[in-house]
């Protein structure tokens, strides 16, 4: 286990790491990975495993959560299922995602390989997104898609009673809203 003094030279060493040239950064994954950094690597994802090797060598790697789910996603490899490995939230084909932008509905076809959207296919619902605004978004953001929880909702008992679900109405709340409607 590292002592204090150890954890800070890490972090101050960690903290330089966006101040390092490319270069300088290609260099430091050689050293830490003892391989060349693969062309066209962003120097972003340098700074990321540069910082992860540095903590990882302090003892101090990767947090449980992420453990848990890159074993999940070892296993669907070892599996051959490609379900656990997606990043984003799982949605079912058929289903629409309706988003109101500049005055205007915006309705996707959610299909099985991809989206649909005035009658052009798209990757992700993040190219979606940037085709009907123009910038960049993350597309499960930008259409109010939530997570999945990654465990079960109801494992832990019963749910705590909404504030809509009492007499007592919260302050500045409008109720909830119906499917459809947009605030």
């Amino acid at each position: 286990m590292p002592n204090q003094h150890q954890i800070e030279k890490m972090e101050a060493e960690i903290g330089q790491l966006p101040d390092l040239s490319y270069n300088e950064l290609k260099a430091r994954w050689q050293e830490a990975f003892g391989i060349p950094a693969p062309n066209h690597i962003s120097r972003k994802f340098l700074i990321k495993a540069v910082t992860y090797h540095l903590r990882d060598r302090a003892g101090q790697g990767f947090s449980a959560k992420t453990k848990k789910r890159l074993r999940e996603i070892a296993a669907a490899i070892r599996d051959g299922r490609d379900d656990a490995i997606t990043l984003g939230p799982r949605i079912r084909p058929g289903t629409r995602l309706v988003r109101a932008w500049k005055g205007e509905s915006q309705i996707v076809e959610v299909l099985a390989d991809g989206f649909e959207w005035q009658g052009t296919r798209y990757a992700s619902p993040s190219a979606v997104a940037k085709a009907i605004t123009g910038t960049s978004w993350n597309g499960y953001a930008f259409f109010g898609v939530k997570r999945r929880p990654a465990h079960n909702k109801n494992a832990a008992g019963p749910r705590r009673k909404r504030a809509a679900d009492t007499d007592t109405p919260r302050s500045g709340s409008a109720g909830p809203m119906e499917a459809g409607q947009h605030g």
